[in-house]
């Protein structure tokens, strides 16, 4: 089958917070760095955000490292945290409210912001384009390219297929993305980082989680 080829320096599968904040930290060290690099991301669902849960509770922190001026740039983090409140449940019908003293740190979200992840990947990915990403919604990363025990990039999903696995006349093969670098950020359960798990025995000796 012959496939289009697209050579990049990093191709990034997944258009989630991870992978759009890896390409606009990519592309932030090479313009520090002064040399030119080419990153390529795809993304599964019709545009980035698509796949995204939408409803979270996130620090600023990572955000601020990667852009200071964040919120003069816009970033959708407009509702801050005033307060939480942390209930132990004793029953179906009862609940005790926990005192804050013994709430664990971690749990505390004031200074938080209660975002819809979805609007905040869709503003990172258009920093990502402002910073020179390319960026494919749409294509799914069917299977990575792996040739002598070195991942070489990833192979987009075919085109035009039908439900019983024949070609409409729409048909066009995916496309081979190749690139020096291959960041993997399609989620804890991506179907090519169970297959990478497996193939590397990333979780041997491991704890499952």
């Amino acid at each position: 089958m012959q496939r289009d080829v697209m050579e990049y320096d990093v191709v990034i599968v997944g258009g989630g917070p991870a992978g759009l904040s890896t390409a606009c930290r990519i592309k932030q060290l090479a313009e520090e760095a002064g040399t030119e690099l080419s990153v390529c991301l795809v993304e599964k669902g019709s545009e980035v955000g698509a796949h995204i849960l939408s409803g979270a509770v996130i620090e600023d922190r990572a955000l601020a490292e990667l852009f200071p001026d964040w919120k003069e740039m816009g970033a959708p983090l407009n509702t801050p945290v005033k307060g939480d409140e942390v209930y132990f449940l004793t029953s179906n019908e009862k609940a005790v409210k926990t005192p804050h003293f013994a709430i664990p740190k971690p749990m505390h979200n004031d200074g938080n912001y209660i975002v819809s992840l979805g609007n905040v990947s869709r503003w990172l990915g258009e920093q990502a384009e402002n910073l020179g990403v390319e960026i494919y919604p749409g294509f799914s990363a069917a299977e990575y390219i792996l040739e002598d025990g070195v991942i070489k990039g990833i192979i987009t999903g075919d085109m035009g297929v039908a439900a019983d696995g024949s070609h409409k006349d729409s048909y066009m093969p995916g496309m081979e993305l190749r690139a020096k670098y291959t960041v993997f950020a399609e989620g804890c359960r991506g179907h090519l980082g169970k297959q990478l798990i497996a193939e590397y025995k990333l979780d041997e000796g491991k704890d499952p989680q």
